[in-house]
């Protein structure tokens, strides 16, 4: 059975997903960068191995990836998870993982890369809104895309409401590429991801 770290910096919902998705793998540990992180109870209620690397007690960003690195090889995992991991992380420790680390970002990338993709994405008017899971590269909120899941945006929609349904949303494509990946349905081919055939329409999710 393959394992899972996931990393959280809050309340870890997404953390929550996967948990509760009942993949075919185990969580091996929650790390976050945060002591105050609220996802940290829910890992240890669940029996899952917590554990902080506080950013505030490093001096550098190497400083703070090395002891990053140091807590997940602890559980030699075949997958590394960012589920809300607000810390940008060097490109040396992302290379490690290289096709072994993913996140979830709140917008159909890549479009609104960065923060406050909802509020950007109203201000720009868009139609269709939503959330990408990408694989990690060095580049900040890019990589070969696995999944994403998209809504229309509804003319009375504010940053709160949009915000609430794309985490909807979130939490239904997030644990399906990480089962696609823990089943070994993953293969990415010059830059793009190739989901095999009984996957593939699921690619893109649909909500209201």
């Amino acid at each position: 059975m393959k394992s899972i770290v996931i990393l959280i910096s809050g309340r870890g919902s997404n953390m929550e997903a996967i948990v509760g998705a009942g993949l075919p793998a185990k969580v091996a540990a929650v790390i976050s960068n945060r002591a105050d992180a609220a996802g940290l109870k829910f890992a240890a209620q669940s029996g899952i191995p917590a554990k902080v690397v506080d950013e505030r007690e490093h001096a550098s960003r190497g400083a703070f990836d090395a002891a990053l690195e140091a807590a997940i090889e602890r559980h030699s995992p075949d997958l590394v998870a960012l589920a809300g991991f607000m810390r940008i992380l060097g490109g040396d420790l992302v290379r490690h993982y290289s096709g072994r680390m993913v996140n979830i970002h709140p917008s159909l990338l890549p479009a609104f890369p960065g923060l406050h993709t909802h509020r950007r994405a109203l201000q720009e008017g868009v139609k269709l809104h939503g959330c990408t899971v990408h694989f990690v590269t060095p580049q900040v909120d890019h990589g070969p895309i696995i999944a994403q899941a998209a809504i229309p945006v509804h003319p009375r929609d504010t940053e709160a409401t949009l915000a609430a349904r794309v985490l909807h949303q979130e939490h239904r494509v997030y644990p399906l590429a990480i089962r696609w990946f823990v089943e070994g349905r993953l293969a990415v081919e010059n830059g793009m991801v190739r989901v095999d055939e009984s996957g593939a329409r699921q690619g893109l999710l649909v909500g209201e």
